[in-house]
């Protein structure tokens, strides 16, 4: 299995932009909390590898997401069962040149990373409007308050974040809560890891 480092350095080579950056890895931070709060904790860092290289290439072929992703991570020596679940995570969406990406998530990672990715964007969103700009003292009340309003991080699909509840078999409250929980208490690693990238 490619490591951690590598999958890093691959993530750099196709991504410059600090945000893309920071967002692989969240996910991958919050990808490792559910491996080990669902079981899964000899697979953390397997979880953690998958959430950091899921956008692969959205940043040099946004029209093309999840479908360039495999030729990206195939040149970089990452297995099938990553590309896999890298491409399980645009299940159903229509990207912008018009595929619909048919890669279905199976594996119990693959549910959390579909249901999660888009929650955390919208989950940020709510803490830089915080006077702390952190997660930490967010409540969920708040951040529902905030999911509920359409006006807010429009560009975080709600349909997307319900679907990947429903494939989990989870009410939306515990999506929310422990997606919240997982951003909070991977915060100080994210800066951590965000002063040295």
């Amino acid at each position: 299995m490619i490591t951690r480092d590598e999958a890093f350095e691959l993530l750099k080579k196709y991504n410059k932009d600090p945000f893309h950056i920071q967002h692989a890895l969240t996910v991958e931070l919050v990808m490792q909390w559910y491996a080990k709060e669902l079981g899964f904790a000899d697979e953390t860092e397997y979880w953690g590898i998958v959430g950091l290289l899921h956008d692969i290439d959205f940043e040099i072929y946004p029209e093309e997401h999840c479908l360039k992703a495999p030729e990206l991570l195939k040149d970089g020596g990452v297995s099938d069962d990553i590309i896999h679940a890298v491409c399980s995570h645009g299940y159903g969406i229509t990207v912008g040149c018009g595929v619909t990406i048919d890669v279905e998530p199976v594996h119990e990672m693959e549910k959390v990373l579909f249901a999660a990715d888009e929650l955390t964007g919208l989950i940020g969103a709510a803490a830089l409007m915080r006077p702390s700009k952190s997660t930490k003292d967010m409540e969920l009340k708040s951040l529902k308050k905030k999911y509920k309003s359409k006006g807010f991080a429009a560009g975080c699909s709600r349909e997307v974040i319900e679907r990947g509840a429903d494939q989990l078999g989870w009410e939306l409250d515990k999506l929310l809560t422990m997606t919240l929980q997982a951003m909070a208490a991977t915060e100080d690693e994210l800066n951590a890891r965000l002063s040295v990238a």
